[in-house]
């Protein structure tokens, strides 16, 4: 049943994207779906984009992820508005001006929905490079299946400072690092972290329960932050590349690379 409905969605997506424009005009609502139709050849269709978009500076903003720009959006006279599905489904529609077609998509939990979304997005913004979504799909599970890892528990952490985040395996980053053979050790959990440089309650008390061989970060910049509830603990800290991590897409297969290259290193110490 899931394959079939899944069958009529990407057929509906092809059908959209047959009618629209050779370069349909584009509102990207959140940072990797920016990032997603640049990689898929379209990023010179894209004319606004979310005011958390790092990717276009020089396009007009059309307000959050979570809080479309409905006034903004029209302004720019889009044929396709394209969101996040964490955004609330009626806030969205809300935002998107008669005569576009508006789109959420996922991708933050699993791999799985990472390709789907390349996938129905390539369809839906009609990418002369659709191609790479297949090779993406060989890509990350090859390089996942080679980094070297021997079923580590890993506690993954945005940052050790301020409020941190565990992601766990139904994120897609607790996901990606299942496949690659460790040991996702925590669900996803808002946790205290490091404050004025004193090491809070809540984080400390996170490793010492999950006790985790490594700890990946994903904000290189708080390393000094880390160290301080890790060091005294005797925990591994491996800090990764968050801007190939944090957005589900084809940068993930840079980040696996880096992992393997990591992982390999610390076999010959």
């Amino acid at each position: 049943m899931r394959f079939v409905s899944r069958m009529i969605a990407v057929w509906l997506l092809a059908m959209a994207a047959v009618q629209a424009a050779e370069c349909p005009r584009i509102v990207s609502q959140s940072p990797y779906l920016t990032m997603a139709i640049e990689w898929l050849g379209q990023g010179e269709c894209i004319v606004g984009v979310s005011r958390h978009d790092s990717f276009k500076p020089a396009l007009p903003r059309t307000g959050g992820v979570m809080d479309p720009d409905a006034k903004a959006i029209a302004a720019l006279k889009p044929d396709v508005v394209i969101g996040a599905d964490m955004a609330e489904a009626a806030v969205f529609a809300a935002a998107v001006p008669p005569g576009a077609r508006g789109v959420r998509m996922g991708g933050f939990g699993s791999m799985f929905e990472v390709e789907s979304m390349l996938e129905d997005l390539s369809l839906l913004i009609q990418s002369p490079e659709g191609g790479k979504v297949s090779s993406f799909r060989r890509g990350w599970f090859t390089r996942a299946k080679n980094t070297g890892a021997r079923g580590e528990r890993v506690l993954l952490l945005t940052a050790c400072a301020g409020t941190a985040y565990s992601y766990g395996r139904k994120h897609v980053l607790g996901d990606l690092f299942q496949a690659a053979g460790f040991d996702v050790v925590e669900d996803d959990v808002r946790v205290r972290a490091v404050r004025a440089g004193e090491a809070v309650a809540d984080l400390p008390e996170l490793i010492a329960r999950t006790r985790p061989d490594i700890v990946f970060t994903f904000n290189r910049a708080a390393d000094t932050e880390c160290q301080v509830v890790l060091e005294a603990k005797g925990f591994k800290l491996i800090a990764l590349d968050g801007d190939k991590f944090l957005n589900p897409g084809h940068r993930m297969i840079d980040g696996l690379d880096d992992v393997t290259r990591i992982m390999r290193a610390q076999r010959t110490q």
